[in-house]
């Protein structure tokens, strides 16, 4: 726990032995440049995470963890979707970490339908994720002062590895205040689908994910996709054309098309 809240800390021993309720032991402002005044919030929290996670690796010696903001809801299947992918993060040095989100899982854009569904992605994605104690013991000596997520996703740190996210979200977040003022949030966040149904993960054959395997069957699917122009897509608005694959080149380009699909627009470190 974080903040010292009376309150949270009431809640948190309410559940008794079931939860170790650990504190972080500093409050106290974090010293940062005059021109990063405002930011103290985000240096905070960097430094809570540092601590946090090395309670976990450190202190009490877990092998993985999942990483859970406060103010997310997770889904019926949330740690059975954690609980089988955990072996292939385990087996495959490509992939640093599993997420419980889709950027652009809102309702709209998603199919339902195929909640079973798991992508490899270039993006970390946070909100409700897994990373393995190997993946700390790299981080921990480098832990950024602040903006930990974006520090994330620098090519120095991912090194070209990729994340398991779900097609439909497993988490999704209530939290509009927060040190980010709601950045994001009414444009995107509220409207991320939550799965509702529970997905034996844990009894399916995940092998697909694994990087050789996963590239030769996503390059076949996008490319077998009949290329179109965004306005033939427009024009079809309401009709089921199937796949089709929309070229973005450069990132001026891919902004566009993000905007006009209401997709996530943002760029991180130049991975969409």
């Amino acid at each position: 726990q974080d903040c010292g809240h009376a309150e949270t800390a009431r809640v948190i021993s309410s559940y008794g032995r079931a939860v170790a309720h650990i504190r972080q032991p500093e409050l106290g402002d974090v010293a940062v440049p005059p021109e990063h005044r405002k930011f103290q919030g985000y240096y905070r929290i960097s430094r809570h995470y540092r601590w946090a996670l090395g309670q976990v690796f450190r202190t009490f010696r877990y092998r993985a963890a999942i990483v859970v903001e406060d103010d997310l809801e997770v889904a019926p299947d949330f740690f059975e979707y954690f609980q089988a992918v955990l072996p292939l993060l385990r087996k495959d040095p490509s992939l640093w970490c599993a997420s419980a989100w889709n950027d652009n899982g809102k309702e709209a854009l998603v199919d339902a339908g195929r909640a079973e569904l798991l992508y490899r992605t270039d993006f970390f994605p946070g909100l409700g994720w897994l990373l393995l104690e190997e993946l700390w013991d790299e981080l921990e000596p480098k832990w950024p002062a602040a903006f930990w997520d974006d520090w994330m996703r620098q090519p120095e740190q991912r090194r070209g590895r990729s994340c398991v996210r779900p097609e439909v979200s497993r988490t999704m977040t209530f939290g509009r205040k927060g040190v980010s003022h709601g950045q994001f949030f009414d444009q995107y966040l509220k409207f991320i689908k939550l799965n509702d149904r529970f997905v034996p993960f844990t009894k399916m054959d995940l092998s697909y994910l694994k990087k050789d395997e996963y590239e030769r069957f996503f390059l076949r699917q996008v490319y077998s996709a009949p290329e179109v122009k965004l306005e033939e897509l427009q024009k079809e608005a309401g009709k089921d054309p199937g796949p089709v694959r929309l070229q973005y080149r450069g990132r001026d380009s891919f902004k566009a098309l993000a905007k006009a699909l209401g997709l996530m627009d943002d760029l991180k470190s130049g991975v969409p």
